[in-house]
């Protein structure tokens, strides 16, 4: 699969590479409570990235059948409950969107 990149993204990326100008902040804001969320969104993000990654291998397995009704229900109540702390840790560190973006790599989900 081809990455779909703009013509302005390829001329970012080309600059980083050659060292004129990087895209991203040459500061880093440290105030603690940014840090805290900025963290809390990296850590959720991977997490909602491999809690994708195993739905999606969860429903290739039960279409293939290759799992028997008791571990398909166990498997639907972790990932109903996995989804639900989700939820839950998303409200309570303010963070209203997991998809972060890298630039110009794209975002991470979807």
């Amino acid at each position: 699969m081809e990455p779909d990149l703009q013509a302005s993204e390829i001329e970012d990326i080309a600059r980083f590479l050659r060292g004129s100008r990087s895209p991203w902040p040459s500061r880093l804001n440290l105030e603690p409570e940014k840090v805290e969320q900025g963290l809390a969104k990296l850590v959720l993000s991977l997490i909602e990235l491999i809690r994708q990654l195993l739905e999606r291998q969860a429903i290739r397995r039960m279409e293939g059948d290759s799992l028997s009704p008791g571990e398909i229900e166990r498997l639907g109540a972790t990932l109903m409950k996995l989804e639900k702390r989700m939820e839950e840790l998303k409200e309570h560190f303010g963070i209203d969107d997991l998809n972060l973006d890298l630039g110009p790599l794209g975002k991470l989900i979807d």
